[in-house]
């Protein structure tokens, strides 16, 4: 066989798994309309894009936040409420009878000082056991939970997490998977990988870059040797709904990630060239964080049982990030 009869193969097994991923995720999709769903943490950078592609495809979508929120969407409802607090909970659930349950709420943060184990304690394992208990109660058909790469790895040996935020984490992954194990809750992990798009706070790596260079400034960095693994929000969102309605995965953790790694020095690089290449951004201007963890996503269980793959290129999502927040600087500015 010649090399352009193996490339040929090639791309008709790709063009073979890209038809099978639309048609799963068309299929998860189509089934969302005209459900009940309540999404924790949802004015967040995940929870925001999460509520529009729910109410786009149809879904009857109830978004729980701290602070009062108002909308003109017919199928978006906000909830003012602390899930931290179980009588909350319990009221909300009552109220709305949910059938499908996103937790995404919870304070993160990588800082390791001793004043956060409290708040992340409480934000992150009280409210996922408060959510993990009613939805058991309440007899929801799905529940997705939320897990995070900075998670202790079992093959790592003795584990220690780095931060109060991993610790916590953890320790509310272990609840939904005992949740699972024990009471038959229906309940699904996903845990995205570094996550970016629009609307992402401004703080962050990709967004800080991006503005300091559209107002024409050479962005102060660290030594941008740490590799990631980097997806579209997007792509992310793709996944979770393909979790909320996918049969038979119950109790499965699936990685959403684009299962490369990509160094910090090499994306702000590509920024530089998408936005302004004559601009030569300050690496070593800042100190490297200590015990960044190098993570990759594995999304071949997530292939297989999802059907989920990410579509968008880490180039072609780095461009719609750019525009977007081209987009919002200009609008500011009139």
């Amino acid at each position: 066989m010649s090399q352009s009869d193996c490339d040929l193969d090639y791309d008709k097994e790709d063009e073979s798994i890209a038809q099978i991923v639309e048609v799963k995720m068309s299929d998860a999709l189509a089934e969302l309309s005209g459900k009940r769903v309540l999404v924790t943490g949802a004015s967040g950078f995940l929870g925001s894009h999460l509520c529009d592609r729910l109410c786009q495809n149809g879904a009857e979508v109830h978004a729980i936040s701290r602070t009062e929120r108002t909308t003109d969407r017919e199928l978006l409802h906000w909830w003012q409420g602390n899930v931290e607090d179980l009588e909350v909970v319990q009221n909300l659930f009552q109220t709305i009878q949910p059938q499908i349950v996103f937790h995404l709420s919870g304070l993160i943060t990588g800082v390791a000082g001793l004043e956060l184990v409290l708040p992340t304690f409480h934000s992150l394992v009280v409210s996922t056991v408060n959510i993990l208990t009613v939805a058991t109660q309440m007899q929801c058909d799905r529940i997705v939970t939320i897990g995070s790469l900075e998670e202790p790895e079992p093959k790592q040996g003795e584990i220690a997490p780095i931060s109060p935020y991993s610790a916590a984490k953890w320790a509310s992954v272990a609840y939904s998977r005992m949740f699972h194990h024990l009471y038959q809750t229906p309940v699904v992990l996903v845990r995205p990988f570094m996550t970016y798009g629009p609307r992402q706070p401004i703080h962050k790596i990709i967004p800080s870059v991006t503005l300091s260079l559209l107002q024409g400034e050479a962005p102060k960095l660290a030594s941008g040797t740490r590799e990631v693994d980097w997806i579209y929000v997007d792509d992310a969102i793709d996944g979770m709904l393909a979790a909320a309605r996918v049969a038979g995965v119950e109790g499965y953790t699936f990685d959403l990630g684009s299962g490369n790694l990509v160094s910090i020095r090499s994306l702000v690089e590509q920024l530089t060239q998408i936005i302004n290449p004559q601009i030569e951004p300050l690496f070593g201007a800042l100190p490297d964080r200590p015990v960044e963890k190098v993570r990759v996503a594995n999304i071949t269980l997530t292939l297989d049982k999802l059907g989920w793959q990410p579509k968008i290129s880490l180039e072609t999502g780095l461009v719609y990030t750019v525009d977007w927040f081209r987009q919002q600087s200009k609008a500011e500015r009139a």
